[in-house]
């Protein structure tokens, strides 16, 4: 009930909201549509300009679209393929970005338009949580989400899927890990999704993982797999960072407040005209060079 007091705060995110136009489809199942999935269209899910709930059953509160598919982890690749089918048949003309999130993924969609600004939808590119495993150009974390262009999916759609030996044609497979295979081998170039000062912006857990130095042991597999080193401490997360992972649905409302509500007094947030997602701001200079 805050609307007047956040009044023309967004009128730039609102400029971007129609140039960068965004398809979000959310990974979930019928034992979460009420549990998690409803949490994401409560919260982040509106700001998509589509907003997707893949899952094998009918629900119309969500609602949801049910794919030819069994549910569990071991299905996970074949659900993904028929989702990108089905956003290729339906939806590709009418948006420029197509991501893939789950259940208890926190997007911040307005610094992901932010960083794709300067890219082009018809560029064969994909961003996420780069992981350095498997493939030459490594693969995007499944849980911190991944986004392709238009292009990307075409091609993912049209040149991988009917190519045994591009896509994995069975259902078993890690989801993620098989998508970076199949989109390197149709030439899709996986991206450097980090800030002008090389901080990330996906992440494929909660705030806190990440924030908290000795949070996690050295020898977490987390260290062996990301492709670019990754400080703890603040100076791991960029100012317009997009994604996290493994969020509760309680969290998901500390963030949208914490995000889009609370402010503090006499400390302005704004991006300059003609600034590129790659140039620092002038709150992220001063932070970081205090």
């Amino acid at each position: 009930h805050d609307e007047e007091f956040h009044k023309d705060e967004d009128l730039v995110a609102r400029e971007l909201y129609d140039k960068v136009r965004v398809l979000c489809w959310i990974m979930t199942s019928p034992g979460n549509h009420q549990k998690k999935a409803r949490h994401v269209k409560a919260t982040w899910g509106k700001r998509c300009n589509i907003l997707l709930f893949m899952s094998s059953q009918n629900d119309t509160t969500l609602p949801t679209i049910a794919l030819p598919v069994g549910e569990g982890r071991d299905n996970l690749w074949a659900k993904t393929k028929e989702a990108f089918k089905y956003v290729y048949h339906h939806y590709l003309d009418s948006v420029d970005w197509v991501m893939k999130a789950d259940d208890d993924t926190y997007v911040v969609v307005e610094n992901l338009r932010y960083m794709l600004s300067e890219h082009n939808s018809s560029e064969p590119v994909y961003f996420g949580c780069r992981f350095r495993p498997y493939t030459k150009q490594g693969y995007m974390s499944g849980g911190a989400g991944y986004v392709l262009s238009k292009e990307a999916v075409r091609r993912f759609i049209e040149e991988g899927l009917p190519n045994k030996k591009f896509c994995r044609e069975d259902n078993g497979g890690a989801e993620d890990v098989e998508m970076g295979k199949c989109l390197e081998r149709v030439n899709v170039r996986a991206m450097d999704s980090r800030d002008s000062l090389g901080r990330g912006r996906f992440f494929p857990f909660v705030p806190e993982h990440h924030l908290i130095p000795g949070h996690s042991d050295p020898n977490f597999w987390y260290w062996h797999y990301i492709y670019y080193p990754s400080p703890e401490g603040l100076d791991c997360c960029s100012d317009s960072a997009i994604s996290f992972h493994y969020v509760s649905p309680n969290q998901m409302y500390v963030l949208e407040y914490l995000i889009y509500h609370l402010r503090p007094y006499g400390i302005n947030h704004y991006v300059r005209p003609g600034l590129t997602p790659n140039t620092p701001q002038p709150q992220q200079l001063s932070a970081d060079n205090r």
